[in-house]
């Protein structure tokens, strides 16, 4: 069968359940390919989480599903399977605390960059999911930077392993509620109405600010990371969460290659190096330097 593959004249069918062997294959999978770890507590999460697309495509139960999955060479049938166990939880200045450190630290970062003739900025924010955490930090790299932002480069780029949420982010299109945590000075400057959706207001990032962020699909569990420049910081919240503590550790080492000497890498409030071997300085609860 493919992998838009239908239902017959015959009627939908029952779909056969998640069987505990279906579900050990499925996580074992995922972790391989994602690193996410599924632990016995989160079956029920597979089951609902996959049952739409099952039923919307025809499969008759979890386990034809995997073994088409398995079977894929292209990789391509991955993706929707990820994007469906991918929890995309965020919000605009989520976590206000590291926005408030970035204020602290960025004007004396600014200036030793100037002094240095650096005028770049890289940021790297991992696990953007919708795009709330890039759009909140670019706000604030706009308004440290003022007046002199022609003068600098900001290089963002946003990493998200799901492929729906990172159209969303792209697109910059939110429902207007979800902007009540956005200031009004930003609200006013980076945001225009858009075309109302189901009848739900909405707003849009405007096309300069949206260009001014690379959005792409990114595995951390790659080997290899092509990145040929170092970051000046790194987000990474609220992701590690779903690893185990040897795949923690390998990330965080990566992070750190790839980090500026003296860059800073952000973690989830939930989050936290305690226990990991690393060779970040701990600045505050969630906030580590290189």
């Amino acid at each position: 069968m493919g992998f838009f593959s239908s239902n017959t004249s015959e009627g939908p069918q029952e779909l056969v359940d998640l069987t505990e062997k279906d579900f050990d294959n499925f996580r074992k999978l995922i972790y391989q390919k994602s690193g996410i770890s599924l632990n016995d507590t989160k079956k029920e999460l597979l089951r609902t989480r996959l049952r739409g697309r099952l039923v919307r495509e025809g499969y008759k139960s979890y386990s034809e599903y995997f073994e088409f999955v398995k079977k894929d060479k292209t990789g391509n049938s991955l993706v929707p399977l990820l994007d469906d166990i991918s929890t995309n939880l965020t919000s605009f200045f989520r976590e206000k605390n590291h926005f408030d450190y970035l204020n602290m630290i960025m004007p004396e970062w600014i200036a030793r960059k100037g002094r240095n003739g650096d005028f770049v900025f890289r940021i790297w924010s991992a696990g953007c999911s919708t795009g709330e955490e890039p759009y909140s930090l670019i706000f604030t790299m706009l308004a440290l930077l003022r007046g002199r932002a022609r003068n600098w480069s900001i290089k963002f780029l946003a990493t998200d392993l799901s492929t729906e949420v990172l159209k969303k982010a792209a697109g910059g299109s939110y429902p207007q509620a979800k902007t009540d945590g956005v200031p009004p000075e930003f609200y006013r400057a980076y945001f225009e109405k858009d075309e109302p959706l189901k009848g739900v207001d909405m707003v849009k990032i405007r096309q300069d600010i949206r260009s001014m962020i690379m959005f792409k699909r990114f595995n951390l569990m790659t080997t290899h990371y092509p990145f040929k420049q170092q970051f000046d910081y790194i987000f990474c919240r609220n992701v590690m969460i779903y690893f185990d503590k040897p795949t923690q550790e390998t990330l965080v080492a990566k992070y750190y290659k790839y980090l500026k000497p003296g860059g800073y890498l952000f973690i989830g409030h939930s989050e936290s190096l305690t226990g990991l071997q690393h060779d970040f300085k701990y600045i505050l609860p969630t906030i580590y330097q290189k």
